[in-house]
């Protein structure tokens, strides 16, 4: 039970199908260290959003009358999360650490917690499916969220229900409306788990300390700006650049770790933001056999690409001849057939007519 609509509304379904349903509760980040205050009034405007979700969580198990445990994974989120999200930071990448903590949180210590209070299947409120022992897409296509649980085993998916995955957003809300629940109306979270609604920027200087440099324009190597930490970009990124000059739309297009240049480009179209070919590994593959053909998705509600995969040892090369935009290391490349998620695995580098491109 996390809180929020999609998780209240898989717990309806599950008793209204017989089942014997408890909450569970993960508490991942410390509210004081997220920024908050000792002694200061809990109240919905001050409190970490953590514990707002867990207010809301009580609210809804009382309304469903479902016990409701918590569990505290505080010291194992830091270890196996958050430094790893700093880690590549540092090495210039955009990590995605919801996706690890769905790889070792949610459904590996979650799941041990959840067997010592008698579970015997565990269930989420994700947009996707399990049929088969194989994992598809949500129904759902714009809340599709099979791109988050491609490091997550076939092991671990054994005894694991996502009862909303055939259903579309607006119904799980009408379903939330119709038994009166608190979480009907409640905004999606966005953004990293452990931020909630804070300053990305603000956040992250409590951890690693900006290192301001030079903005380069690739095209012609002049310097047209400063950034303000390369840590705070990505590659594809065009708001908040606050770079002027140029009536065109800029976009970063890599960065320079050595020298602590963040390069950008002008133009969507420009041919620096295109790639041909990346290199993929920490692969967890879910396919029966590994395919030479499927589809990839290189970001979250990125579109299908048509990719040739060349498997070698731990590692896949995905060519993408026709080009795709700001490919970008530390991200996922999630395979599909269809509607079936193939799992994925980390891009560790991105080339072009087979060569590393040197700004990425």
């Amino acid at each position: 039970m996390s809180g929020g609509v999609d998780s209240s509304v898989a717990a309806i379904l599950l008793q209204k199908e017989g089942y014997e349903v408890i909450g569970l509760f993960m508490r991942n980040w410390d509210s004081f260290a997220n920024g908050e205050v000792e002694g200061a009034p809990t109240t919905a405007q001050n409190i970490c959003p953590q514990e707002v979700d867990y207010n809301d969580a009580k609210e809804v198990c009382r309304k469903l009358n479902i016990p409701l445990y918590r569990k505290d994974f505080v010291k194992e989120y830091w270890d196996y999360v958050f430094t790893y999200f700093l880690d590549e930071l540092k090495r210039g990448r955009t990590p995605n650490p919801d996706i690890m903590c769905n790889k070792y949180i949610k459904f590996d210590m979650f799941v041990q917690e959840a067997q010592k209070l008698g579970a015997d299947y565990i269930a989420t409120g994700h947009y996707a499916r399990i049929e088969d022992g194989k994992l598809f897409k949500g129904r759902d296509h714009n809340k599709d969220q099979t791109y988050f649980l491609c490091q997550v085993s076939k092991d671990q998916f054994k005894n694991v229900l996502f009862p909303i995955g055939d259903m579309v957003k607006s119904d799980v809300r009408k379903i939330a409306e119709e038994y009166g629940l608190i979480t009907a109306d409640k905004k999606d979270s966005t953004g990293i788990c452990f931020i909630g609604e804070r300053n990305f920027t603000n956040f992250l200087k409590n951890y690693l300390p900006n290192q301001p440099g030079d903005v380069v324009n690739i095209d012609t190597k002049e310097v047209i700006g400063k950034h303000i930490g390369l840590m705070n970009y990505t590659i594809g990124q065009r708001r908040g650049l606050n770079i002027g000059g140029s009536k065109e739309r800029m976009f970063v297009v890599g960065k320079d770790l050595q020298k602590n240049i963040l390069y950008i480009c002008i133009g969507e179209d420009n041919d620096y933001l295109i790639s041909d070919s990346c290199v993929v590994d920490q692969i967890n593959y879910l396919g029966e056999t590994k395919r030479k053909n499927c589809f990839a998705k290189f970001r979250y509600r990125g579109e299908d690409v048509p990719v040739e995969l060349t498997w070698d040892n731990d590692e896949v090369l995905v060519s993408y001849p026709q080009g795709v935009k700001a490919v970008t290391p530390g991200q996922a490349c999630v395979f599909y057939d269809g509607e079936e998620c193939l799992g994925g695995g980390i891009i560790k580098e991105v080339r072009k007519k087979g060569e590393k491109l040197w700004y990425l």
